[in-house]
Protein backbone atom coordinates (compact mmCIF):
# COMPACT_ATOMS: atom_id res chain seq x y z
CA UNK A 1 0.00 0.00 0.00
CA UNK A 2 1.14 2.92 -0.60
CA UNK A 3 0.48 6.22 0.97
CA UNK A 4 -2.01 7.51 -1.45
CA UNK A 5 -4.13 4.54 -0.70
CA UNK A 6 -3.84 5.16 2.48
CA UNK A 7 -5.19 8.72 2.35
CA UNK A 8 -8.09 7.29 0.14
CA UNK A 9 -8.75 4.96 3.02
CA UNK A 10 -8.50 7.67 5.66
CA UNK A 11 -11.28 10.21 3.61
CA UNK A 12 -13.30 7.34 3.53
CA UNK A 13 -13.57 6.88 7.09
CA UNK A 14 -14.57 10.81 7.88
CA UNK A 15 -17.08 10.65 4.89
CA UNK A 16 -18.71 7.64 6.51
CA UNK A 17 -17.82 8.49 10.16
CA UNK A 18 -16.31 4.87 10.68
CA UNK A 19 -14.20 4.91 14.13
CA UNK A 20 -12.25 1.63 12.76
CA UNK A 21 -10.77 0.09 9.57
CA UNK A 22 -8.92 -2.95 9.10
CA UNK A 23 -7.53 -3.77 5.17
CA UNK A 24 -5.57 -6.56 4.22
CA UNK A 25 -3.92 -6.31 1.25
CA UNK A 26 -1.57 -9.53 -0.16
CA UNK A 27 0.77 -9.50 3.11
CA UNK A 28 0.50 -5.66 4.21
CA UNK A 29 -2.40 -4.79 6.83
CA UNK A 30 -2.96 -1.41 7.72
CA UNK A 31 -5.64 -1.15 10.79
CA UNK A 32 -6.89 2.65 11.05
CA UNK A 33 -8.72 3.84 14.56
CA UNK A 34 -9.50 7.61 15.03
CA UNK A 35 -8.41 8.84 18.09
CA UNK A 36 -10.54 10.73 21.20
CA UNK A 37 -10.22 14.28 18.37
CA UNK A 38 -11.65 12.51 15.76
CA UNK A 39 -8.18 12.14 13.52
CA UNK A 40 -7.43 9.03 12.59
CA UNK A 41 -4.51 6.93 13.64
CA UNK A 42 -2.39 4.57 11.26
CA UNK A 43 -0.98 1.76 12.38
CA UNK A 44 0.62 -1.08 9.97
CA UNK A 45 1.14 -4.48 10.54
CA UNK A 46 4.30 -6.16 9.64
CA UNK A 47 3.39 -9.06 7.42
CA UNK A 48 1.92 -12.03 7.98
CA UNK A 49 4.38 -15.03 9.46
CA UNK A 50 3.54 -18.51 10.53
CA UNK A 51 5.42 -17.32 14.01
CA UNK A 52 2.97 -17.30 17.01
CA UNK A 53 3.26 -13.46 18.23
CA UNK A 54 3.50 -12.35 22.14
CA UNK A 55 0.38 -13.00 22.71
CA UNK A 56 0.47 -16.61 21.10
CA UNK A 57 -1.61 -15.57 17.91
CA UNK A 58 0.04 -16.83 14.61
CA UNK A 59 0.13 -13.96 12.16
CA UNK A 60 0.26 -9.54 12.30
CA UNK A 61 -3.66 -9.37 13.16
CA UNK A 62 -3.28 -6.06 15.45
CA UNK A 63 -6.25 -6.27 18.09
CA UNK A 64 -7.34 -2.85 18.67
CA UNK A 65 -7.46 -1.55 22.93
CA UNK A 66 -11.29 -1.52 22.55
CA UNK A 67 -12.00 -5.08 21.72
CA UNK A 68 -9.01 -6.71 23.73
CA UNK A 69 -10.85 -8.27 26.64
CA UNK A 70 -9.98 -7.16 30.18
CA UNK A 71 -10.33 -8.75 33.41
CA UNK A 72 -13.39 -8.00 35.54
CA UNK A 73 -13.27 -8.00 39.29
CA UNK A 74 -15.74 -11.35 39.34
CA UNK A 75 -12.67 -12.79 37.07
CA UNK A 76 -15.15 -12.77 33.94
CA UNK A 77 -13.65 -11.24 30.59
CA UNK A 78 -16.20 -8.36 29.50
CA UNK A 79 -16.62 -8.44 25.37
CA UNK A 80 -17.01 -4.94 24.54
CA UNK A 81 -18.36 -3.42 21.51
CA UNK A 82 -15.66 -2.07 19.45
CA UNK A 83 -17.98 0.36 17.44
CA UNK A 84 -21.32 2.23 17.62
CA UNK A 85 -24.07 0.43 15.96
CA UNK A 86 -26.90 -1.83 16.15
CA UNK A 87 -26.41 -5.50 17.78
CA UNK A 88 -27.71 -8.29 16.50
CA UNK A 89 -27.02 -12.16 17.90
CA UNK A 90 -27.44 -14.03 14.40
CA UNK A 91 -26.56 -13.60 11.05
CA UNK A 92 -30.49 -13.48 10.16
CA UNK A 93 -33.76 -12.87 11.58
CA UNK A 94 -34.66 -17.20 10.68
CA UNK A 95 -30.79 -17.95 11.88
CA UNK A 96 -29.62 -19.40 15.50
CA UNK A 97 -27.87 -17.10 17.52
CA UNK A 98 -24.16 -17.31 17.23
CA UNK A 99 -23.28 -17.75 20.62
CA UNK A 100 -25.66 -18.96 24.13
CA UNK A 101 -25.15 -18.36 27.70
CA UNK A 102 -23.09 -21.57 28.39
CA UNK A 103 -21.32 -21.53 24.26
CA UNK A 104 -17.58 -22.47 24.62
CA UNK A 105 -15.78 -19.66 22.62
CA UNK A 106 -11.75 -19.22 20.78
CA UNK A 107 -10.35 -16.33 20.08
CA UNK A 108 -11.76 -16.66 16.18
CA UNK A 109 -15.49 -17.32 17.47
CA UNK A 110 -18.10 -14.78 16.13
CA UNK A 111 -20.08 -14.02 18.87
CA UNK A 112 -22.81 -11.52 16.77
CA UNK A 113 -22.62 -8.87 14.19
CA UNK A 114 -22.62 -4.89 14.29
CA UNK A 115 -24.15 -3.24 11.75
CA UNK A 116 -22.49 0.58 11.46
CA UNK A 117 -23.47 2.85 8.51
CA UNK A 118 -25.43 -0.60 6.67
CA UNK A 119 -22.37 -2.31 7.01
CA UNK A 120 -22.39 -5.89 8.58
CA UNK A 121 -19.37 -6.05 11.43
CA UNK A 122 -18.85 -9.49 12.39
CA UNK A 123 -17.25 -9.09 16.11
CA UNK A 124 -15.47 -11.87 17.27
CA UNK A 125 -14.78 -13.00 21.25
CA UNK A 126 -10.66 -12.67 20.96
CA UNK A 127 -10.79 -14.76 24.31
CA UNK A 128 -11.34 -18.29 25.47
CA UNK A 129 -13.81 -20.14 27.82
CA UNK A 130 -17.35 -20.13 27.82
CA UNK A 131 -20.26 -17.14 27.56
CA UNK A 132 -21.92 -16.45 31.30
CA UNK A 133 -23.70 -13.55 30.49
CA UNK A 134 -25.32 -12.05 27.34
CA UNK A 135 -25.69 -8.43 28.32
CA UNK A 136 -27.57 -6.85 25.46
CA UNK A 137 -30.71 -7.76 23.30
CA UNK A 138 -30.99 -8.43 19.53
CA UNK A 139 -31.64 -5.51 17.69
CA UNK A 140 -30.76 -3.21 20.29
CA UNK A 141 -28.40 -0.08 19.57
CA UNK A 142 -25.14 -0.47 21.40
CA UNK A 143 -22.36 2.44 22.19
CA UNK A 144 -18.69 1.90 21.66
CA UNK A 145 -17.17 0.26 24.36
CA UNK A 146 -20.20 -1.15 25.75
CA UNK A 147 -20.42 -4.54 27.35
CA UNK A 148 -21.99 -7.44 24.93
CA UNK A 149 -20.98 -10.28 26.52
CA UNK A 150 -18.83 -11.50 29.71
CA UNK A 151 -17.08 -14.85 29.55
CA UNK A 152 -15.78 -17.29 31.97
CA UNK A 153 -12.03 -17.83 30.70
CA UNK A 154 -10.62 -21.13 29.82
Amino acid sequence: MNIEEIKQLVQLMIENDLSELNVADGETKVFLKRGPSGLPVVVAAPPATNEPSASGRSGGAVPSAATRAEQAPEELIDIKSPMVGTFYAAAGPDSDPYVAVGTAVSEDSVVCIIEAMKVMNEIKAECSGTVQEICVKNAQPVEYGQVLFRVKPA
